[in-house]
């Protein structure tokens, strides 16, 4: 017989224990059932268009295993990662991911996630990575993040957050990455964020952040990226970034940083990348004294940079790219800038260098982009130019005084993409560019080169990437080709102004649709406007003013939707203006004067609610009454339509046109007195007459602004 008495006190810790094993997979129960609760419910609270989550669902119970989701390896199995980054999900982020109280990483990036970010995420209290970047997420960062203690990873960027950057995010003293770029918000950075020992990429671009860089920023000993460009950030450029003992890569472009650049930025010891342009940055360029300085990438375009390019920068013996363009850099370039032997960038254009431009610089083989365009520099291009520099794509030195033909050996620069050479002094005839595939852009104006037989033009034809070609202010000859119909149909800039063309303009122009900017101006041009120009439905500025055209103006015209501004002065065109022209809804300066237009002003003309800086309709032989319709055009600040045939009361539209700043109805028959110029606001009246008019007051008036 068992004894249970003897026995007992014996067995009361087994059977303690036993109950306990029982109870740990109830735990173990609770906590898995909660994340496979919280997961079903974030997606059911979602959209997804393509099935990404298609896995999610009751049949299978191990959610270790479904899409997206990682789990620890140890039991209880809880859910520690969930990447659903690029699956088209969308709809608000759901509450209920707080729920997921083991995650430590958490990817939803690159979706159409909106609303706001849910303050439940301050629940995940062993979160280390959180990416929501790229979605179309709004308002503000929660202050409440600073909960998550063990944050090491905030990824934001990409969306549309607005307000401040909350303070007490500085509280998360792991984070090591901070990228809020690209959103909304406003501002002060916190100073705080100098503070951070283990913070190594902060970006905070393309925000409306106002006020100084914190002072401390760049005390860190890990800092090795920071981006704070695109923003308002005022003030100067603090000790401490210039003189980061790790910091890798500097943007602070697009601000209005002010005071010098500081010396310690050109002699780093670790320093790769300084992007300042943009700033309103002062003072000379500091000195380069250090040894080996690994910098590669330097750009400080567009301030208000003053003094002579230090021949000491030439002791960046590592630079790939430097940018010093539009300052106000004088003296010469120095030679040593040839010596560097990786550089690729040289872009020194829009300054007041003058002097000789260093021949050597011809020889550096490494170049890509050679840029010293609107300076005061002399230069003189080697005749095997094609071959010294097989790498280049942009050679742009306008306004540098090269004189002479254009080395033909250009066309064996296979990776050209850009020939900006205007004003140059540049003779003899042009070179033909065809056997260049990349060629994009070419600008030759204001030279003395000649079409010769049109080769030139017509190998362009092989250029099918070619969207600007600039030959104004040329002594080009002759009649322009059907083939110029041929060229590139991504073909945007076309510009034959002042030249002596003859001839008709060809029909074949009208093939070039994507043209935006047609300048045919100041030319010998006859014959009369191709109904073609027509079908150049993406035209922003025409101008055929000044030439030796003749007949009416095509009905086509109207066609021109996206026209801001039409020229046709100084022509014999005759005729009415055809109704189709009130179809422009983009035109804001219109020109027809001195021409021989005859018949009424047609009422549509004035349609043109977006004309507001000048219409000119002088010097034809427009007759009848004004259109009262002249009244809508309230945003014009020029109206001319004096020497005309014009008869009848000037009408009431003075009292509606409150922008208006000329006004020449001159040498007209109009009749009756004239309305009270006090009345719209004119500002003060320079000059008032009677030409040619029986009214009682007003010929011209002029308007100054006050």
């Amino acid at each position: 017989m068992i004894h249970l008495g003897t026995s007992g006190p014996k067995l009361i810790p087994l059977l303690a224990y036993f109950i306990f094993l029982c109870s740990l997979p109830l735990a173990t129960s609770s906590g898995t059932d909660t994340d496979r609760k919280a997961l079903l419910c974030f997606k059911s609270q979602i959209s997804d268009p393509t099935d990404a989550l298609t896995s999610w669902n009751n049949i299978s119970r191990n959610f270790c295993n479904w899409h997206g989701v990682s789990c620890s390896t140890k039991i209880p199995l809880r859910v520690t990662g969930l990447n659903l980054s690029s699956q088209g999900l969308g709809g608000s982020i759901p509450p209920c991911i707080g729920n997921l109280s083991s995650i430590a990483s958490l990817d939803l990036s690159r979706n159409t996630f909106r609303g706001r970010i849910p303050n439940d995420l301050v629940r995940l209290s062993k979160i280390i990575y959180v990416n929501l970047s790229i979605n179309y997420l709004d308002g503000h960062i929660p202050a409440e993040l600073s909960s998550c203690r063990h944050l090491q990873v905030l990824g934001l960027w990409g969306n549309s957050l607005q307000g401040e950057i909350p303070p007490t995010l500085t509280q998360c003293i792991h984070l090591q990455q901070v990228t809020l770029n690209n959103n909304k918000l406003g501002g002060s950075i916190p100073s705080a964020f100098g503070l951070l020992r283990k913070l190594e990429t902060l970006n905070l671009s393309n925000n409306a952040l106002i006020g100084n860089i914190p002072p401390l920023l760049g005390s860190s000993p890990s800092l090795e990226y920071v981006d704070l460009g695109a923003n308002q950030l005022t003030g100067g450029i603090p000790e401490f970034l210039a003189n980061s003992s790790s910091l890798r890569v500097l943007r602070l472009m697009q601000n209005s940083l002010t005071g010098e650049i500081p010396p310690a930025l050109f002699n780093t010891t670790t320093l790769i990348t300084i992007y300042l342009q943009s700033n309103n940055l002062v003072g000379s360029l500091p000195p380069v004294t250090a040894i080996s300085a690994p910098i590669k990438y330097l750009s400080l375009a567009q301030n208000s940079l003053t003094g002579e390019i230090p021949t000491t920068l030439g002791n960046l013996t590592s630079l790939i790219r430097v940018s010093l363009a539009v300052n106000h850099l004088v003296g010469s370039i120095p030679e040593s800038l040839c010596k560097i032997t990786s550089l690729e960038r040289l872009i020194l254009s829009i300054n007041n260098l003058s002097g000789q431009v260093p021949q050597s610089i011809f020889n550096m083989s490494s170049l890509k982009f050679l840029e010293m365009g609107n300076n005061l520099l002399t230069a003189q291009l080697p005749p095997d130019i094609g071959y010294r520099l097989p790498n280049l794509q942009r050679l742009i030195l306008s306004t540098t005084q090269l004189n002479g033909p254009l080395p033909t050996s250009l066309v064996n620069a296979q990776k050209l993409e850009m020939i900006y050479l205007a004003n140059t002094g540049l003779t003899g005839t042009l070179p033909a560019f065809g056997s260049l595939p990349n060629l994009q852009e070419i600008d030759l104006g204001y030279n003395q080169v000649e079409a010769g037989d049109w080769s030139f033009l017509s190998s362009l034809v092989n250029c099918t990437q070619l969207k600007k070609l600039l030959l104004d202010g040329n002594g080009l000859q002759g009649s322009l080709p059907s083939f110029i119909g041929n060229l590139s149909l991504q073909l945007e800039w076309l510009w034959f102004k002042e030249n002596k063309l003859t001839g008709i303009i060809p029909l074949e122009i009208g093939k070039l649709r994507s043209l935006t900017v047609l300048y045919m101006n100041q030319n010998l041009f006859t014959g009369r406007i191709p109904p073609t120009i027509g079908n150049l439905s993406n035209l922003l500025i025409l101008n055929f003013g000044q030439n030796n055209l003749f007949g009416p103006v095509p009905d086509s015209m109207g066609n021109l939707a996206q026209l801001t501004e039409f020229y046709l002065d100084g022509n014999n065109l005759t005729g009415g203006l055809p109704a189709s022209l009130g179809r422009w809804g983009q035109l804001e300066n219109l020109n027809l004067s001195r021409n021989s237009f005859s018949g009424n002003i047609p009422s549509e003309l004035f349609n043109i609610s977006s004309l507001s800086q000048a219409l000119d309709l002088s010097n034809n032989f427009f007759t009848g009454h004004v259109p009262v319709e002249i009244g809508k055009l309230i945003n014009l600040g020029s109206i001319s339509v004096s020497n005309n045939l014009l008869t009848g009361k000037i009408p009431e539209f003075l009292t509606s046109l409150s922008s208006l700043q000329e006004l020449n109805l001159s040498f007209n028959d109009f009749e009756g007195p004239v309305p009270s110029v006090e009345c719209v606001c004119l500002h003060s009246t320079e000059e008032t007459r009677l030409t040619k008019n029986t009214a009682k007051r007003i010929a011209v008036i002029t308007l100054a602004s006050i």
